[in-house]
Order: C-alpha cells, then structure tokens, then sequence
C-alpha cells in the first residue's frame, strides 16, 4: 500500500507558475488550489513516501 506525505503552501499569484513547478520539481504532486479570500491561493500537495 502506498503511504502518502502531505505539504500545504501558499501560491502568490504573481509567482504562481514558479512556485508550483518547484514543488513539482521536488516530487510534491498538485491535489488542489483553493482561494484563501485574499486572492491568492492555498495549494495541497501530495507525494509517496520512500
């Protein structure tokens, strides 16, 4: 069974693209982007546990 770790992070929307492709680069796959009411966004990230 896969086992999971979790990662929540802010995402400036003027640094958006670079943000989440770092994340990428690190593993970390996007689940979701939720606006925190302030116009910017809240990204989930999730990746296997080695």
């Amino acid at each position: 069974m896969t086992q999971w770790e979790y990662q929540v992070a802010p995402v400036l929307n003027h640094a958006a693209t670079q943000i989440l492709n770092n994340f990428g680069q690190d593993g970390w796959e996007l689940v979701t982007l939720s606006d925190n009411g302030s116009g910017n966004y809240v990204a989930f990230f999730k990746r296997p546990i080695a």
